[in-house]
C-alpha cells in the first residue's frame, strides 16, 4: 500500500513538474507555473518521507528544516543581479550529491558482497525459487537499510547495470561540481572572466576523458574502488578546465549548460537509488537545459559542441581598431529627443539589473506612452547573465508583456525608430559582430540599434563590458553616451519628460 501511494504521488508530482516547466516558457503563465513546481516538490518530499525506506524520518525532517531556513535566507537576501551565480553554485551541490550517492552505492555493493561471502553466498546469484537474497540469512537481510535490501535482491546483471549507473553519476556529478564552482567564481567576479587554458588545451581535456573511460572499464571489470577515485579526480579536473576555457561572453550559455549537466547527474542518482521521480525530473532538467543551451548558442552564433568542449574557435586575427570618440550628453538633451520622438525602443542589459533601474524604466515607459508615443523593448536571448534575466526584471516592474519583444521580432524595426535607448548593454548591441571578422563575437546576431535615428547609451563609464570587448557603437555619429548610474540617470530624466 505504501509503495503504491508513493508511485501515485510521484506520478502526480511528475505531471506538476512538466506543467511547471511548460508554463515557464510564457511570461503570463510563469507565476502559475512556479506554484505548480512548489506543489509538485511538496508532494514528492511528503511521499518520500512516508514511503518505503522512511526509517530516518526525524533526521530527514531536521535536514529539510535546515535547508528551508538556508533557502529562505538566500531568497530574501540575494539580489536579482546575483541570481546567475546563485544558480551556478546550486548546480554544484547537485553534482556533489551525485558523487556522494555514487560512492555510497559502491560502498554498499562491496559491503553486501562481503556479507554474502561470510554466509557462504554470492551477491547476484539466482536460485530456483527466485533471486531474493539467495544465500543471505533473513536476520542479516532484515538489518540492512532499504537501499541495502534493494542491492541484496539484485541479480548479477542488475548489479552490473548499477555499477554503470554509479560510474556515470560520479563522472557527470564531478564535472558539474567543479564546473559550477568556476562558473560561480566568474559570474561573481572572483575568477578572471577571460578564457584560460593550461598548455595543451583541448588535448588535456581529451586525455582526461580517455583516461576516465579506461578507469571506468577497469572498475566495471572488477579492478576495485581505487579506479573510481582516480576517475573522480579526472572528472573534477575536466569540469574545472572546461569552464576556465570559456570566456565571459559565453557565460549565459555556461549557466544553462551546467543546468543540463546537473539534470543528467540527478537522473543518474535516480537510477542508482531506484527512484523513478528523480529519473523523470533529472531527464526534464537535463533535456530542457540542453535545448535552451542550443537555442542560446544559435542566438550567439556559437557551436553547441564547441561551448560544451570549452570554447573551441575564437578570434582569427587582430581586431579592427575603433576610431572616433565617445560624445557625452546630459539628461536635458535626452529628454528633448524623447519629447520630440514618435517611436522609442529600449534595450535593457545587465547594467539595468546592477542599478536596479527597472522600476525607473517602467515609469519612463508610462510617461512616454501617456504622451502617445510608441514604446517597445528589444530583448536579446542572452541579455544579462541568465536566460530570461531581462524578462523577469521587466515583469517585476509591471512592464506590459505585449511591448516586450524578442530580437527576431523587432530587429528590422530599428531603421524606422526615432530613438533607441541602451541601458547597460554591450555585446548584444555591438556592430563588430557584423563588421569585424576577427572579433570574438564575430557572426553573433545582435540588436541593430545603431540603425535608429538617434541612440542613447546609459553607461557608468567608458570601460568595456563583461567580456572585455570594445564596442564601436559608442563611437558612432548618431550615438550619445548618457554616463552615470542607470537608476540615478533615469530619475534625473523623468521630470523632464512632457
Amino acid at each position: 500500500m505504501e509503495f503504491g501511494f508513493t508511485i501515485a504521488a510521484y506520478a502526480v508530482a511528475a505531471v506538476l513538474f512538466i506543467l511547471s516547466l511548460g508554463g515557464l516558457s510564457n511570461q503570463e503563465s510563469a507565476k502559475r507555473a512556479v506554484w505548480y513546481g512548489i506543489a509538485g516538490m511538496a508532494i514528492a518530499v511528503l511521499a518520500t518521507l512516508i514511503g518505503p525506506g522512511q526509517g530516518l524520518g526525524v533526521v530527514s525532517i531536521i535536514l529539510l528544516a535546515l535547508g528551508a531556513a538556508v533557502g529562505y535566507q538566500l531568497a530574501t537576501k540575494v539580489q536579482m543581479t546575483q541570481m546567475p551565480e546563485l544558480v551556478a553554485i546550486m548546480h554544484s551541490l547537485v553534482g556533489l550529491a551525485a558523487v556522494f550517492v555514487g560512492f555510497n552505492a559502491d560502498i554498499m555493493i562491496n559491503a553486501i558482497s562481503a556479507l554474502y561471502a561470510e554466509n557462504g553466498g554470492v551477491l547476484g546469484a539466482v536460485g530456483p525459487g527466485g533471486y531474493t537474497a539467495i544465500g543471505l540469512p533473513a536476520a542479516v537481510y532484515d538489518e540492512l537499510s532499504s537501499f541495502g535490501q534493494l542491492i541484496a535482491k539484485k541479480t548479477g546483471v542488475e548489479i552490473g547495470i548499477l555499477r554503470v549507473e554509479l560510474v556515470l553519476g560520479i563522472w557527470i556529478g564531478a564535472v558539474t561540481f567543479t564546473g559550477s564552482v568556476i562558473a560561480y567564481g566568474k559570474l561573481a567576479g572572483k575568477v578572471d572572466t577571460s578564457a584560460k587554458k593550461l598548455p595543451g588545451g583541448h588535448l588535456l581535456n581529451a586525455g582526461a576523458a580517455a583516461l576516465s573511460l579506461i578507469f571506468a572499464i577497469m572498475y566495471l571489470g572488477g579492478s576495485g574502488s581505487w579506479t573510481l577515485v582516480l576517475l573522480t579526480l579526472l572528472a573534477l579536473f575536466i569540469g574545472y578546465h572546461l569552464i576556465m576555457g570559456i570566456g565571459g561572453a559565453d557565460m549565459p550559455v555556461v549557466v544553462s549548460m551546467l543546468n543540463s549537466y546537473s539534470g543528467w547527474a540527478a537522473a543518474a542518482i535516480g537510477f542508482s537509488l531506484g527512484n523513478d521521480l528523480l529519473i523523470v525530473v533529472g531527464a526534464l532538467v537535463g533535456s530542457s537545459g540542453a535545448i535552451l543551451s542550443y537555442i542560446m548558442c544559435k542566438a550567439m552564433n556559437r557551436s553547441f559542441v564547441s561551448v560544451i568542449l570549452g570554447g573551441f574557435g575564437g578570434p582569427a586575427g587582430e581586431q579592427q581598431a575603433v576610431e572616433g570618440e565617445q560624445i557625452a550628453i546630459e539628461a536635458d538633451g535626452v529628454a528633448s529627443a524623447l519629447n520630440e520622438a514618435d517611436s522609442v525602443i529600449i534595450i535593457p542589459g545587465y547594467g539595468m539589473a546592477v542599478a536596479q533601474a527597472q522600476t525607473a524604466v517602467s515609469e519612463l515607459v508610462k510617461k512616454l506612452r501617456a504622451a502617445g508615443k510608441t514604446v517597445r523593448f528589444a530583448i536579446h536571448p542572452v541579455a544579462g547573465r541568465l536566460p530570461g534575466h531581462m524578462n523577469v526584471l521587466l515583469a517585476e516592474a509591471k512592464v506590459p508583456y505585449d511591448i516586450v519583444l524578442e530580437m527576431d521580432e523587432i530587429n528590422e524595426d530599428f531603421p524606422d525608430t526615432d530613438v533607441a535607448i541602451v541601458i547597460g548593454s554591450n555585446d548584444i548591441v555591438n556592430p563588430a559582430a557584423q563588421d569585424d571578422p576577427n572579433s570574438p563575437i564575430a557572426g553573433m546576431p545582435v540588436l541593430e540599434c545603431w540603425k535608429a535615428k538617434q541612440v542613447f547609451v546609459s553607461k557608468r563609464g567608458q570601460g568595456t563590458g563583461y567580456s572585455g570587448i570594445e564596442n564601436p557603437l559608442f563611437f558612432k555619429e548618431n550615438t550619445r553616451m548618457f554616463y552615470g548610474d542607470a537608476k540615478a540617470s533615469l530619475d534625473k530624466l523623468l521630470p523632464m519628460i512632457d
